[in-house]
């Protein structure tokens, strides 16, 4: 059995990287690594995307605000909390550490909100950053909760986004989760998130 008792011992070192597809939307790689043993290892796939914000928001009656369109994945209309990507500013959709966010996720999160769904808050709270998926991708996914959103516009949405907005009490939520209905792993993790933070100060 290995005995491997430090971190740095855990480290996979990369020797080899191929970019399989890099263009605006994303950085597809195929790599190759050095593991823990000294055995070269791969091929292996990982990719860079946009880190993005998922918004949990409340409106002022306590009913949550949330978002149905098609998740081409799955090939089914799914629902889901409000989220989406932090911009850039670079010509690629993806950030890497060679570039910097153009905004901040909390800006991020405001303005998808209100984009997607009109509505606005004054009261919010970050829950959480966590990486989208640990084992292929190297983007974040920022987690907030939004108290008393009120409506104050139509939805801005970008041209390839069709967006339905529909209400749902908590317990809804709680009923579309355990049968299926409500199928992004990132929003459910938010979702119970929100409900252990909702006596947080």
């Amino acid at each position: 059995m290995k005995n491997l008792t430090s971190t740095n011992n855990l480290i996979w070192k990369p020797v080899k990287t191929e970019h399989i597809i890099q263009d605006s939307w994303i950085d597809f790689r195929r790599m190759t690594y050095t593991l823990p043993d000294g055995t070269v290892s791969g091929p292996y796939y990982n990719y860079s995307r946009r880190s993005y914000a998922v918004i949990v928001p409340f409106d002022e009656n306590g009913n949550l605000i949330c978002v149905k369109q098609f998740r081409y994945g799955i090939g089914a209309v799914t629902t889901e909390f409000p989220a989406g990507g932090i911009e850039t500013g670079c010509e690629n959709e993806y950030t890497t550490q060679d570039n910097e966010a153009l905004e901040s996720a909390f800006d991020a999160a405001k303005r998808e909100l209100k984009e997607e769904t009109g509505y606005v808050s004054d009261s919010w709270e970050h829950l959480i950053t966590v990486p989208s998926n640990a084992t292929m991708s190297d983007n974040y996914a920022y987690i907030f909760k939004a108290k008393n959103c009120r409506h104050i516009s139509e939805q801005h949405l970008d041209d390839t986004e069709f967006l339905n907005v529909e209400k749902y009490s908590p317990s809804e939520i709680d009923d579309l989760i355990k049968t299926g209905r409500f199928q992004q792993a990132m929003h459910i993790m938010a979702w119970y998130i929100s409900k252990n933070a909702k006596h947080s100060h």
